[in-house]
This record gives structure tokens, C-alpha cells and sequence, in this order.
């Protein structure tokens, strides 16, 4: 079973500072032993966000690297939340909302971004989930893309 606080430094990844809330809301609620993590954007850290919508100043390669970063966001709630990611057992489903122009039908693509992320940190078994990719005209303050995660912990 993959370690992934040892994957994310073989990776030489580093995660963003915590997520400021945006509203009224948990980041985490757990039901038994599943998660259920709010929205998170691509958050860089010191209030900024990667922005823009694919098919208009971003490409698919601009969205995988906005997913990815993303999903850097969300491991950090994890960790904030749980201390220690091995505490994940499983990524469940994740719901990918991608801030595309009315011709951009690559949402899937973009979502690979995150999906490979929680792979190379969580494995083949525990990482890779079901998925969801929807295309949507705009997010909060015009961000890139928003991930929902369900996990199980221990």
C-alpha cells in the first residue's frame, strides 16, 4: 500500500497553505467512515487562484494543470482535517466542474489532471475513483475548475 506522504515528496510536490472558506459551510463532513469534502478550486495559495475558462484563454493542458492543483487543494483539507493522508482508504467519487466555453467539450481531459494526481498519491486501488466531469459557463470567481471529493477513512 502506497504511503502518500512519501509519495508526495518522491513526487517533489508541495501542498498550498490551507483554503480560506468562502461562505457558510464545513470543508469536511464525515458520515461513519465516508468524507464528503465541500468544493474546492485551484488554489495557489495567498488568496490566488488559477483562473480562466477552457476553450477561451485556457487549453486542456491549462485544465489538467488547473485539475491537478486542485487536487493539491484538496489534499490539503485532508491532511488539515485528518493529520495524516494514510488515514484515506479509498477515493470514492469526485465531481469535476470545469468552467468551459459553450464549444469545449473536453471536461474529461481536464479532469485527468486530478484523476493521475490522486493515482500517484494514493495508488491504483485506493486513487483512482469514479467521476463525474461536467462543463458549466462559469465558477466562483471565474476558477478553472471545482472538484467535490466523497472518500472512505479509517
Amino acid at each position: 500500500m502506497n504511503n502518500p506522504e512519501e509519495q508526495l515528496i518522491a513526487l517533489g510536490l508541495t501542498l498550498p497553505e490551507s483554503l480560506p472558506l468562502g461562505g457558510l459551510y464545513k470543508p469536511v463532513v464525515i458520515a461513519g467512515n465516508i468524507a464528503y469534502l465541500s468544493g474546492h478550486g485551484p488554489y495557489l495559495g495567498n488568496g490566488k487562484y488559477i483562473t480562466g475558462r477552457l476553450g477561451d484563454d485556457m487549453d486542456v493542458a491549462d485544465g489538467q494543470a488547473a485539475a491537478r492543483q486542485t487536487g493539491l487543494a484538496l489534499l490539503r483539507t485532508m491532511k488539515d482535517h485528518f493529520q495524516d493522508l494514510s488515514r484515506v482508504t479509498r477515493i470514492i467519487k469526485a465531481l469535476g466542474f470545469v468552467n468551459s466555453c459553450e464549444h469545449f467539450s473536453q471536461q474529461p481531459q481536464v479532469m485527468n489532471g486530478f484523476s493521475e494526481l490522486m493515482r500517484d498519491i494514493f495508488g491504483e486501488e485506493r486513487g483512482v475513483s469514479a467521476r463525474s466531469a461536467i462543463g458549466t459557463n462559469v465558477l466562483p470567481g471565474n476558477i478553472s475548475v471545482e472538484i467535490e471529493l466523497i472518500i472512505e477513512i479509517d
